[in-house]
């Protein structure tokens, strides 16, 4: 049997391509993190954290596309699959893939609005700074 069952934080905002009669597949990074411990002896042992790469398709994919942002919280149930392929520099290299079946949003969609909010004022922050630096203000 090949399943897996992942609960962690997206790392970026889903990379959605159609193709073929509006079939789409979306990609994206998930973060878990075991949590650190303390041995009997005093030694802390850190967290643990494994990025994955998730991949989704057709209309998991579409909802992904609509509903899945960087910081969610996500469950993520499928199965592994590993390819391998030839880089640049003709060396062969190796990547293991979740191929989701089922999501689940974890993330409160308050939570959520807040996390797009957040970014949104960055954003608007980093252009403000970017025309102050530049002279290019419109006042």
């Amino acid at each position: 049997m090949n399943k897996v069952m992942l609960i962690g934080n997206v790392g970026k905002e889903p990379d959605v391509k159609y193709y073929d009669a509006d079939q789409a597949v979306a990609q994206f990074p998930l973060a878990t993190t075991e949590r650190g411990y303390m041995l009997p002896n005093g030694t802390r042992v850190p967290d643990r954290t494994d990025w994955h790469n998730i991949v989704m398709w057709r209309e998991l994919a579409k909802i992904a596309e609509r509903y899945v942002h960087k910081g969610d919280k996500l469950y993520i149930e499928g199965r592994i699959r590993y390819r391998y392929y030839d880089d640049k520099k003709g060396q062969r290299r190796f990547i293991a893939e979740i191929y989701a079946d089922n999501m689940e949003l974890l993330t409160p969609k308050q939570a959520s609005t807040t996390v797009q909010n957040n970014q949104a004022q960055d954003n608007t922050r980093t252009k403000i700074k970017e025309d102050v630096d530049n002279d290019t203000l419109p006042f």
